[in-house]
C-alpha cells in the first residue's frame, strides 16, 4: 500500500507537524470575550467584525479554487444594530489544569516524539529506534508462507489452486483418489446424496447391487462356528422337552402346589374352657344387664341397669335417671341384650347412695344373682358388664384393686351428692357403664358400677385409666329393697359437720358444729372434738365418717371414740 501525502491543516505550517492545531497546541477551542466558544480567535474583541487573518484565509481559499470560499465571508452588519449590542468583556486568560506525573508517564508521548503515532512516519519514532518484536517461530511455521515463495495465501475469485511441486509431500486426500469429494478441497459442490461409488462426483448412474445376505448371516452373522450352532440347537431342544413335561403335568394333574385332599382340623369351641371362664360367666350375666336411655325433649343420656327381680325391677344409678325424675314429658326406656326395647318407670331414687330403681313390664326376664360384697378380697377377679359409650352388652375384666374406698360421687346435671364405701377395680369402666353389673368369677353381682377417676382438669368425662368404682352389693340390696317397698330409703345420721384433720400422729374428722336435737348432741359430742372411730371402724377423714355411720341403721346404738383436749373418750350414740 502506497503512502498518500497529507494536506496541511488550514492555518498551520506543513513544515511543523506539531502545530496542527491553530493557536492552541493543547487542543483548546476559540473562546469569545463573553465566555462562549464560537470558533472565532480569542484576539477578536470587535463588534461583529472578522479579523484580517480570517479575511486573508478566505482570500487564499478563493485563490486556491475553493468554491465555498465566498460562503465563509461574514454577512454585513448594520451599524445601527451594532450600536445596540452590549459591550463585550475583555479576553479571559485560559488556565490549563495541572497534569499528574503518573498519568503523563502512562499516556504521554515517548521521549523524542512530537507528533502523532503514525507507524508510516519514521520521523516520529524516538531517537533510540525501538522496533516491535516479530512473530514467534511457532506461529510463523504454522500460519506463514511456505519457504521460497512470496505469493499471498489469498486467491482471487476464479483462480485455481497451484499444482504442488515435485518436492512437496502429497496431500492427505491423495491417498483416497483424485476424485474423492470427501477429501479433495478443490472438488466441486454437488447437491444430492453423498458419492460412495468410484468415479466422478457428479455421476448420475445408480450403484451396482451387492450380494444378498443368507438366512444364516441374518440370524447368526457371518462368523458363527458350527459347534456354536449345534450347542444352541441342543439348548433349544432341552428347553422344549422340559417345557413339554411341565405342561403335561399341569394339564393332567393341576397345580403341583395345591392338594384337593387336604382338610383342616377343627376344635370344638369350649372344649378346653374351664368351668369358671369369663365366657361362661358373661353368657349368664349379659341377658340380665340392660341399657337405660333417657330422653327429655332434644336432650338425652344413657347408662346401664341390672334386673334384680322377676317382676321387672331394675336397679341403676340415680345420676342416670335423675334428669327425667321431675320432668313430665321425659321418657325412660330399657333395651335388652336381644334388642327388645321396653318403656320403664322410676320407682324411687336415693341421692345419698346414687341408687335408683325402675320397673319394666317384661314377662319372665333374666334375673341377675346377687352375691356378697363383704367377702371380696383385693386381687379377686371381677367382670364389668354394661353399655359404655352406647355399646350394649360390653364385657371387660379386671381385679379388685381395693375395698372400703370412700368415694364422693357427684353426677353432672343431676342432684347426686353421695359418699359411698366403694369397691375399686381396674376393669375398664367408661361413661355408659354407670348402673351396670360388677360380678365375681362365679357370675354373682358384687357391685353396681358408678364412677371412674379421670385426668380431666374439669372432672368431665374421660376414658378408663384403670380406676373404676362400684357400690357394694350389700348396700345396694338394702337400699333397693327399701325403694321397692316404700319408694324411698332411710339413712342413719350423726348430726355433725366434719372436717378432715391430722396432727402428724393421728388422723380423724373434727366436728365443726353440732345440730340441735341430733344424735351427736344427745351423746355429748361437742365442737372441736376429733372423731377417730365409729363402732369397730377407724375414721381418718370426713368422708370415712359418713360411710362409717351409714353402715348402721336408724335407732342403733354405736360407740364413737373422740379425742378431746388430748384425751380419748368413748361416747355411746343412738343414731337417728
Amino acid at each position: 500500500m502506497s503512502e498518500q501525502p497529507r494536506k496541511p491543516a488550514q492555518g498551520s505550517d506543513p513544515a511543523r507537524p506539531d502545530q496542527a492545531r491553530p493557536h492552541d497546541q493543547d487542543g483548546g477551542t476559540f473562546q469569545r470575550a463573553d465566555g462562549r466558544a464560537d470558533g472565532r480567535p480569542a484576539e477578536n474583541s470587535g463588534h461583529g467584525q472578522w479579523p484580517a487573518e480570517t479575511a486573508q484565509n478566505s482570500a487564499a481559499a478563493e485563490h486556491a479554487g475553493n468554491p465555498d470560499a465566498t460562503a465563509q465571508q461574514p454577512p454585513a452588519i448594520d451599524p445601527a444594530s451594532a450600536e445596540s449590542q452590549p459591550q463585550r468583556l475583555g479576553v479571559r486568560p485560559v488556565q490549563h489544569p495541572e497534569v499528574d506525573s503518573a498519568q503523563a508517564a502512562a499516556f504521554g508521548r515517548p521521549a523524542g516524539v512530537t507528533g502523532g503515532f503514525d507507524p508510516e512516519r519514521t520521523d516520529q519514532l524516538p531517537a533510540t529506534g525501538a522496533v516491535p518484536p516479530g512473530p514467534s517461530p511457532a506461529l510463523s511455521q504454522a500460519f506463514g508462507r511456505p519457504r521460497g515463495t512470496a505469493s499471498s495465501l489469498q486467491r482471487e475469485p476464479g483462480e485455481s489452486a497451484p499444482s504442488p511441486s515435485a518436492e512437496q509431500p502429497p496431500t492427505f486426500w491423495s491417498e483416497r483418489g483424485e476424485h474423492d469429494p470427501w477429501r479433495n478441497p478443490s472438488a466441486g459442490a454437488v447437491m444430492g446424496p453423498p458419492a460412495v461409488a468410484e468415479g466422478s462426483a457428479d455421476s448420475d448412474s445408480d450403484p451396482a447391487p451387492g450380494p444378498l445376505l443368507s438366512a444364516r448371516e441374518i440370524l447368526f452373522g457371518r462368523r458363527v462356528r458350527p459347534r456354536a450352532l449345534a450347542a444352541l440347537g441342543g439348548v433349544a431342544v432341552l428347553l422344549a422337552v422340559v417345557g413339554g413335561f411341565v405342561g403335561r403335568i399341569t394339564a393332567e394333574e393341576g397345580n403341583p402346589l395345591t392338594n384337593p385332599d387336604v382338610t383342616l382340623s377343627e376344635v370344638q369351641p369350649g372344649a378346653d374352657r374351664p368351668a369358671g371362664a369369663v365366657s361362661g360367666v358373661a353368657k349368664r350375666i349379659v341377658p340380665a344387664v340392660v341399657s337405660v336411655e333417657v330422653h327429655v325433649g332434644a336432650q338425652g343420656g344413657s347408662g346401664s341397669g341390672v334386673v334384680i327381680d322377676g317382676d321387672g325391677y331394675v336397679v341403676t344409678n340415680n345420676h342416670v335417671v335423675s334428669m327425667a325424675a321431675d320432668t313430665p314429658n321425659a321418657t325412660v326406656s330399657t333395651v335388652f341384650s336381644d334388642g327388645t326395647r321396653v318403656p320403664a318407670r322410676i320407682v324411687g331414687r336415693d341421692v345419698k347412695t346414687d341408687l335408683a330403681v325402675i320397673k319394666v313390664d317384661v314377662a319372665n326376664p333374666t334375673v341377675a344373682q346377687l352375691g356378697n360384697s363383704g367377702s371380696l378380697a383385693v386381687g379377686d377377679q371381677v367382670i364389668a358388664v354394661g353399655s359404655p359409650l352406647g355399646l350394649a352388652s360390653t364385657v371387660t375384666t379386671g381385679i379388685v384393686s381395693s375395698v372400703h374406698r370412700p368415694v364422693r360421687l357427684a353426677g353432672e346435671g343431676s342432684d347426686t351428692n353421695a359418699v359411698v364405701d366403694a369397691i375399686q377395680t381396674d376393669a375398664a369402666i367408661n361413661p355408659g357403664n354407670s348402673g351396670g353389673a360388677l360380678v365375681d368369677g362365679n357370675g354373682a353381682v358384687v357391685g353396681i358400677n358408678s364412677g371412674i377417676r379421670t385426668l380431666g382438669e374439669s372432672g368431665g368425662e374421660g376414658g378408663s385409666i384403670g380406676l373404676g368404682f362400684a357400690i357394694p352389693i350389700d348396700d345396694v340390696r338394702r337400699i333397693a329393697q327399701e325403694l321397692i317397698r316404700t319408694g324411698k330409703a332411710s339413712h342413719a345420721d350423726l348430726g355433725v359437720n366434719p372436717k378432715s384433720v391430722s396432727d402428724g400422729v393421728t388422723d380423724g374428722a373434727q366436728v365443726q358444729n353440732v345440730r340441735d336435737g341430733s344424735a351427736a348432741a344427745g351423746a355429748g359430742i361437742g365442737e372441736g372434738d376429733v372423731i377417730i372411730k365409729v363402732g369397730d371402724r377407724k375414721v381418718s377423714t370426713a368422708d370415712e365418717l359418713i360411710v362409717a355411720v351409714d353402715r348402721h341403721r336408724v335407732g342403733e346404738t354405736v360407740p364413737v371414740t373422740v379425742v378431746r383436749q388430748g384425751r380419748e373418750l368413748v361416747l355411746n350414740v343412738v343414731l337417728r
